[in-house]
């Protein structure tokens, strides 16, 4: 189903489940870090659904309590027939925090707002709907771009979120490049607004 219009990278709370028919094969990107071939068929097998919660407050630490309020992005997933995924909890304020799960063990991550012209990479930065109506980041900024190191494996994770049109519709969709030494993979995930 399309994002109504009122969905925009300021404000993503909401249910979303990926369009695995419009997404790019994760499996790939799994492989590369390093996940068990049955860690990989299980997640490739469910269809996942992302419970969104968006919202201002201090920031997580390492910052400082008395920090000025900046937007945090939760994100709760869940797997078909209620299988449990991982907890995303992201602090759009630019600075490194640690986080161990049992998906992706023990990383580091930070993320913040860009504008598209921000980024560098060329897959990253392709194919966004850049009008005035999509520019609604605290500074007019139309994308969030998260970057993870894995301490165990070695790999790193940039992703870029936004919204394009996918088939004719305005769709929520991350760009992600995984990256180990010289192997690069990048995948495309597209998602539906469920409400």
């Amino acid at each position: 189903m399309a994002a109504p219009a009122n969905k925009t990278i300021g404000d993503l709370s909401g249910k979303w489940i990926m369009n695995k028919s419009l997404s790019s094969n994760v499996d790939p990107g799994l492989k590369l870090q390093n996940m068990s071939y049955l860690t990989r068929k299980l997640i490739t097998s469910v269809t996942l659904t992302l419970d969104i919660k968006q919202f201002s407050a201090p920031p997580s630490p390492p910052a400082e309590a008395s920090a000025p309020a900046v937007i945090h992005i939760e994100i709760e997933q869940t797997g078909t027939g209620g299988m449990k995924g991982t907890s995303e909890k992201r602090c759009l304020d630019n600075v490194f925090r640690e986080h161990k799960d049992w998906l992706f063990g023990h990383v580091k991550g930070q993320t913040r707002w860009v504008n598209a012209e921000e980024v560098e990479d060329a897959f990253l930065k392709s194919g966004w709907l850049e009008g005035e109506e999509e520019k609604t980041g605290p500074n007019g900024e139309s994308h969030v771009l998260s970057y993870v190191e894995s301490y165990d494996d070695g790999w790193t994770a940039t992703q870029v979120w936004g919204f394009k049109t996918i088939e004719g519709e305005r769709r929520h969709v991350r760009n992600v490049v995984i990256a180990k030494g010289s192997e690069r993979v990048e995948l495309q995930l597209v998602y539906d607004y469920l409400s």
